[in-house]
């Protein structure tokens, strides 16, 4: 099992809509992608300044399932339409179950 995690920090021009629009896009992932096993995104509580905004985590049964996801059509979509134009920080790991 393979476990992907994305911490993401907004330009701080970004709209909520933007926000909105972005975490909603992710969340409609796995209704696309079946090869993902388990998917959760949320906001940062807010408890901390030097957080990141939004965290994604990501499981797949296989290095090959999550490859297919990195380079699924509608995960690069969402990257190029709703996240990569209001990001000023991405940080990413994968690591093994």
């Amino acid at each position: 099992m393979i476990r992907h995690c994305v911490l993401l920090k907004f330009s701080p021009e970004t709209s909520d809509q933007e926000r909105e629009s972005a975490i909603q896009g992710i969340r409609e992932l796995p209704e696309h992608i079946p090869e993902i096993a388990s998917y959760t995104v949320g906001f940062d509580a807010d408890l901390r300044d030097d957080n990141f905004d939004l965290a994604v985590v990501g499981d797949f049964n296989s290095s090959e399932d999550y490859l297919i996801y990195a380079s699924h059509p509608k995960h690069l979509e969402v990257i190029s339409n709703l996240l990569a134009p209001f990001l000023e920080n991405r940080s990413a790991v994968q690591y093994y179950l």
